[in-house]
């Protein structure tokens, strides 16, 4: 039984691991979609989400608590500039994995990893505008 393991190895050491997901994590807040393998899609959500919750209280100490996981200045001014407020009224569930098929090279499942609330998505909703006669 697998009890008290939470994440999965991905055969790297522990380092290697924190510095891919932090990576992984700045790339996705630039960028707000990426392509991975669904095995690391699944473990990035789980450190990303928590960050996402942590920027909805913008103050110095959450910002430095997100810096010393990400590492990344203007990913942390994103984080608690935009997505924050974006994500202000969700109680959770920031991310979407979507499966994307198989890699070409050794048929790895491909995800594709976003965020639920896209920036083009806020563009292009429609406003309820009232057209009196």
């Amino acid at each position: 039984m697998k009890h008290r393991i939470a994440h999965r190895k991905l055969n790297r050491t522990s380092p290697h691991r924190k510095a891919m997901f932090a990576n992984m994590a700045s790339s996705l807040i630039k960028h707000e979609q990426i392509h991975t393998t669904l095995a690391k899609a699944k473990d990035v959500r789980s450190f990303l989400e928590p960050l996402i919750t942590l920027s909805k209280d913008n103050n110095l100490s959450n910002q430095r608590r997100a810096f010393s996981k990400l590492r990344h200045k203007q990913a942390v001014a994103k984080l608690f500039n935009e997505l924050g407020p974006r994500n202000k009224d969700r109680p959770g569930g920031y991310l979407r994995i979507i499966k994307r098929g198989y890699r070409q090279g050794d048929k790895a499942p491909i995800a594709q990893i976003e965020l639920v609330q896209l920036k083009e998505q806020e563009d292009l909703e429609p406003t309820a505008e009232v057209v009196e006669n």
